[in-house]
């Protein structure tokens, strides 16, 4: 003999959920549950349990759950969205291209120092300092690159129309030779300091050029912010390597 009292809540479709929200709606606008009234046709419904769903089952939890993920993936779509379309021009993408390739190279070169024998521990500690600053600020860079909907390189071939200049083969201001960095990865002692401290010094007013331009020309502020504390530090790193160089 078949038992069973009926359907689960757990087994009841989407309709019947909704049938049930109807019914209960009915009930609430007049006829009070178990008072064995009719309902508006006329029929009496006295002796039907009441199934009790579970909160995640409620058929007005299910439309409010729908509407409230809708509604918060709208609102994420449009914070990206609007991330991406704040407004920025050429200079702005290009000196983050850009100068993520120049501060690449200072990085190796602080490396290829600290590789060196007999070197001044002062010097190596400033080398140390544009290493570590340096490949932070190549992060900042590669994550407004992001912020803007930018390519995080410069794909194009051709480094520096963004400031009206053709530098091929990544030849952008202050940036050392090929052959430049293998002498310094073959020397050492004072004779590796000197030629540190000129490569650098000069790498340094290279991105200072660079950033002077986008701190003038650049649209978005971050990018500009970005620019202006970027020269001021290579300025003070200058004079911190003269003054140790002098010593």
């Amino acid at each position: 003999m078949d038992t069973s009292t009926g359907p689960s809540a757990n087994d009841l479709s989407l309709d019947q959920l909704v049938e049930l929200e109807r019914r209960a709606a009915e009930d609430a606008g007049g006829n009070g549950p178990g008072d064995g009234s009719t309902s508006g046709g006329g029929e009496r419904r006295g002796g039907e349990e009441p199934i009790v769903l579970p909160w995640w089952q409620h058929p007005l939890n299910i439309v409010t759950m729908l509407v409230t993920a809708a509604l918060l993936a709208g609102m994420i779509g449009w914070m990206i969205g609007d991330s991406r379309s704040e407004p920025h021009n050429a200079v702005d993408t290009g000196f983050l291209q850009d100068m993520r390739v120049h501060h690449e190279q200072a990085v190796l070169m602080g490396f290829v120092y600290r590789t060196r024998d007999d070197i001044d521990p002062g010097m190596s500690t400033i080398a140390r300092s544009i290493v570590r600053g340096q490949n932070i600020e190549i992060g900042r860079m590669i994550q407004l690159l992001r912020q803007l909907g930018e390519t995080e390189a410069n794909e194009t071939g051709t480094s520096m129309t963004w400031m009206s200049m053709v530098a091929e083969d990544d030849q952008m201001p202050g940036m050392a030779s090929e052959a430049e960095l293998d002498l310094l990865a073959s020397i050492d002692g004072r004779a590796a300091d000197e030629l540190f401290t000129e490569l650098m010094i000069e790498h340094h007013e290279g991105g200072i050029e660079m950033a002077e331009f986008a701190m003038e020309n650049a649209e978005h502020p971050e990018v500009i912010a970005f620019a202006t504390s970027m020269a001021s530090a290579q300025r003070s790193e200058i004079a911190e390597m003269l003054g140790v160089l002098d010593e």
